[in-house]
């Protein structure tokens, strides 16, 4: 599935994206469990407010963390494409 760059990527309703202390990570809970997110996918759903493009969460996170554009667009986009497949985002 190749990712439209202005798609706007918003959290699917049936999941809830908190910080867990308990986990010490941020999660995505959903009705049968939840998922413990790295702090990279944790940082790409922070911007899923399906008000920002593809193209903007990209461009806010590189220049959060400077120094590696190609690796964050490379990265980013596969993890938005891996969250659609699994049904954690959906498109506006």
């Amino acid at each position: 599935m190749e990712i439209n760059t202005e798609m706007r990527p918003r959290l699917s309703p049936h999941y809830v994206f908190r910080w867990e202390a308990s986990q010490d990570a941020h999660i995505l809970l959903y009705p049968e469990g939840l998922i413990k997110l790295n702090p990279a996918a944790a940082e790409i759903l922070k911007r899923c407010d399906g008000e920002r493009t593809a193209d903007a969460i990209i461009a806010d996170l590189d220049a959060t963390f400077p120094g590696q554009p190609e690796a964050i667009a490379r990265d980013t986009q596969a993890f938005l494409r891996e969250a659609q497949t699994k049904g954690w985002l959906r498109s506006t």
